[in-house]
């Protein structure tokens, strides 16, 4: 629409607008201050019963203290002092005993004080702002409580899950596929003989409680001799197991350095090889290879070389207390089933009674899952595995026509139950879980989905 002449414009002078009052200035402030009071007091924070303890000691303090004054050897010091608080009180206006409540309560308040104001110069002191020491508390505590839940995959689809469910548990934990050897990781593998730092990277920085580390995890070097297409976070991770010899050993201090809301751990601490298995017979090596080179044949089959890859006690610990496995969002043969070929995960995850949801991908993948129906997925996953996912977790949303026209133009293919068998229907759940106007999964639609399917639901 094209911009109206000049002489319709409005251009009287506008009238200033008022100057809000004081009060109305201090409103607002007003209102953070009672919402963080009210904050302070809210269940699991862990503060009312501190207080209540404070004031019942004080009370149970001030009683001893006047049996000790009176019946004891400084008798004549409690007299004069209750003599000099009842000067303070007309009987005739106000009972004796008032005036020495009214002192107590005085007293207690103070005392509360004092507390409130050392604690507000200990965080101070530490670099905590105050007013947002109760948010800190109030979000930690909550996330604490929520449920315990492991997602094994990779890549973005990976990341994308964990930034959604950081704000609705801080027990999370991310098991990574490390088999990948193109890029950066690609690279740092061959020169250091390490796994592949790349989908760790990402999952560190979706889970970083630090907005400027999960910004510099990120940062990608765009020039320089030898740093060229390395992110910051991958040679940091290489520089820990370099220095550390091997990332088991860095682990503990890689949480403590990047503040996670949670764990992330590799599959395997070990160098792998990803081979795929075609069904016209031929052997692919590397992950970087199976789209140039599966062409038209199917993948029957994915391996890893070595095949007896140990995995961290963290891993299958964390396994076995899980209320709620999650496989994927991720590339089927390069994400989720390479983390399952690890021989303690696989076992942990059959021994286990949490329910195992399988997120199954939006499309397919040009040399990878071609023409491969969401069944055709589900039964691949149970092939690697040995256990069938109790549930799928389906979306019913649909992308915009262009999306789905560009992804057709690139060889994919919208997934669907279309043709689905009686008892994968009945295993399906179905959310509508797609970014608006993006063939890709929101975040936070796809955790409040699968925190409605843990077993104690903590949707927070």
């Amino acid at each position: 629409m094209s911009d109206p002449p000049l002489s319709q414009l409005d251009v009287r002078p506008r009238e200033p607008a008022p100057r809000p009052s004081r009060r109305q200035r201090l409103k607002p402030g007003l209102k953070r201050s009672g919402h963080r009071a009210r904050m302070w007091m809210a269940p699991g924070i862990g503060v009312k019963r501190w207080i209540s303890l404070f004031v019942i000691c004080t009370l149970l303090g001030a009683v001893g203290v006047l049996h000790f004054t009176w019946t004891g050897p400084l008798h004549f010091v409690a007299t004069r002092w209750i003599l000099w608080v009842n000067a303070l009180v007309s009987p005739e206006y106000m009972p004796l005993y008032v005036g020495g409540g009214t002192l107590m309560i005085l007293a207690l308040i103070g005392a509360l004080w004092s507390i409130m104001m050392l604690n507000r110069s200990v965080l101070q002191g530490t670099g905590t702002a105050p007013e947002t020491a109760v948010d800190v508390l109030y979000e930690r505590r909550n996330l604490a409580r929520g449920p315990h839940v492991v997602t094994l995959g990779g890549g973005t689809g990976m990341s994308n899950l964990l930034s959604g469910l950081r704000a609705h548990t801080g027990n999370t934990t991310a098991v990574v596929t490390v088999s990948d050897d193109g890029g950066s990781s690609g690279r740092l593998r061959e020169a250091l003989d390490m796994v592949a730092p790349g989908d760790l990277t990402d999952c560190y920085a979706a889970l970083s409680d630090s907005p400027v580390m999960a910004r510099l995890l990120l940062h990608r070097f765009q020039r320089g001799e030898g740093l060229e297409g390395h992110t910051f976070g991958n040679l940091m991770l290489a520089t820990l197991s370099e220095e550390q010899g091997g990332l088991s050993a860095a682990m503990k201090d890689i949480h403590e350095v990047l503040r996670i809301r949670g764990k992330v751990y590799p599959a395997t601490t070990h160098p792998a090889t990803l081979v795929a298995h075609l069904s016209d017979g031929r052997v692919v090596r590397g992950e970087s290879q199976f789209a140039p080179q599966v062409g038209a044949a199917r993948i029957r089959q994915v391996t890893l070389d070595p095949p007896d890859l140990p995995t961290l006690p963290e891993v299958t610990a964390a396994i076995h207390r899980a209320e709620q496995i999650v496989l994927g969002p991720g590339s089927l043969y390069t994400s989720i089933i390479p983390a399952l070929l690890v021989p303690g995960i696989a076992r942990a995850i059959r021994e286990s009674a949490a329910p195992l949801v399988y997120v199954a991908s939006l499309m397919t993948e040009p040399g990878e899952t071609d023409d491969l129906t969401l069944e055709g997925h589900v039964q691949a996953i149970t092939r690697h595995l040995g256990r069938t996912p109790d549930c799928v977790l389906v979306n019913n949303a649909m992308p915009p026509r262009d999306v789905i026209d560009r992804y057709a133009g690139e060889g994919a293919h919208l997934l669907t139950l279309h043709g689905a068998s009686r008892d994968l229907r009945g295993r399906c759940v179905l959310h509508p879980l797609l970014h608006p106007g993006q063939a890709r999964h929101d975040p936070h639609a796809l955790a409040q989905a699968l925190l409605q399917l843990t077993p104690r639901r903590t949707v927070g």
